[in-house]
């Protein structure tokens, strides 16, 4: 197995770095970025080496992401959604779950795997859809619904999506794969935002598009369900966010020690390395970053060693994605502080990073559903 300073080298996370700033600025989708993980298999770091990729864990692909994410965290986070799709199947196929295997098999074909599934205005997540799924003769389903966040929109040949039938004695949740031939949706050119901008996470409106039947992996019952795919998809997406955000965390240290070695003050002629002041904020930012790591690390580990954290597994899993969202964004805030007034300005990595980083407001689990995760984890769910 390749390690992941292997895997993503120092010249190509150079090389990657280098263009971060002109997505940014073009609002452009990360195609050369792209282009060369795959060619590096970057994207086939969840598939077993005999059909081609790197065999990682889910520990491993976290140290991966949040590797890349130092260099462009728009491209970690684009690459993220394939990585879910994959990383879901490898936690599946270890628990003896094979209904995912084709995908770690086509992952190694090349196939790029997209992420369909948030909804706008729905706050139950992969408990229940606002997309109608409405079976076909011979086994297949057609999608109709709107999708939102779909990350790698201009890249992805497979897109994960599921939705709601309620043709039968009860409401199901179908899950599928649609391919990128296959008519009847459309992806919408509307992602112009804050920050995250290379990720093109565009919208995508599904207009009757049919998944095949072999292409039908699961049909749950709406509401909470304890079955492997929903605590592989929380659990996989959950963790490489984590990571990436903690990426943003670990550069914005880099660059506030840069700033500060690099600073002289008029006042003393010294560099600002020397003011206590500036001194409190670099520490406080390590300091905050050092709890995070082995809270990300084992969280990763629990999951590919099949730890049994009952009950508290969803709360234990919110919780390590708050923490890294909520990190990185008081970090990248400590080293603005330290940088001064230069980064301030259009062009700076740190003024980019803080644009990005505020986009761990916006995923699963937010800070109230985690809270309400993890109360319920402790004290049982609210009298009604």
């Amino acid at each position: 197995m390749a390690r992941v300073e292997e895997l993503l080298g120092d010249e190509l996370l150079e090389a990657i770095r280098g263009r971060a700033a002109g997505y940014d600025e073009a609002n452009s989708f990360c195609h050369e970025d792209l282009a060369e993980l795959q060619a590096a298999g970057y994207l086939k770091m969840f598939v077993p080496a005999e059909w081609g990729g790197s065999g990682y864990r889910l520990q491993d692909a976290s140290r991966a992401q949040l590797r890349l994410a130092t260099a462009a965290p728009a491209t970690a986070l684009a690459v993220n959604m394939h990585l879910v799709w994959t990383g879901v199947a490898r936690v599946l196929q270890a628990r003896g779950d094979q209904s995912l295997e084709f995908v770690l098999r086509e992952a190694g074909q090349g196939e790029i795997f997209g992420f369909g599934v948030s909804e706008a205005g729905n706050d139950q997540m992969l408990l229940d859809s606002r997309t109608v799924a409405a079976p076909q003769e011979g086994g297949g389903y057609s999608f109709t619904g709107t999708k939102v966040f779909t990350s790698l929109s201009p890249a992805w040949t497979r897109l994960g999506v599921f939705g709601r039938d309620d043709t039968g004695a009860g409401p199901q949740l179908v899950w599928a794969f649609i391919n990128r031939q296959a008519p009847g949706y459309t992806i919408k050119d509307d992602w112009d935002t804050l920050g995250m901008r290379a990720s093109q996470s565009c919208t995508t409106v599904l207009e009757g598009v049919a998944a095949d039947p072999d292409r039908v992996f699961r049909k749950l019952p709406v509401g909470p369900n304890p079955d492997a795919l929903i605590f592989g998809i929380f659990a996989t997406f959950e963790v490489l966010l984590a990571s990436v955000y903690a990426g943003i965390g670990q550069r914005a240290v880099e660059l506030a020690v840069d700033a500060a070695q690099r600073r002289m003050s008029l006042k003393t002629g010294r560099s600002y390395a020397q003011d206590p002041d500036i001194r409190r904020h670099v520490a406080g930012a390590a300091l905050a970053m050092d709890g995070l790591y082995p809270q990300l690390e084992s969280i990763a580990r629990d999951v590919d060693d099949l730890a049994d954290h009952g009950s508290f597994w969803f709360a234990k899993l919110a919780g390590v994605k708050i923490r890294a969202t909520e990190t990185a964004r008081q970090v990248v805030e400590l080293a603005l502080r330290t940088a001064g007034g230069s980064a301030y300005f259009r062009g700076s990595e740190l003024e980019r990073l803080y644009r990005d980083v505020l986009a761990g407001l916006y995923h699963p689990s937010d800070d109230e559903s985690a809270h309400a995760t993890i109360a319920t984890a402790w004290l049982g769910p609210p009298e009604d």
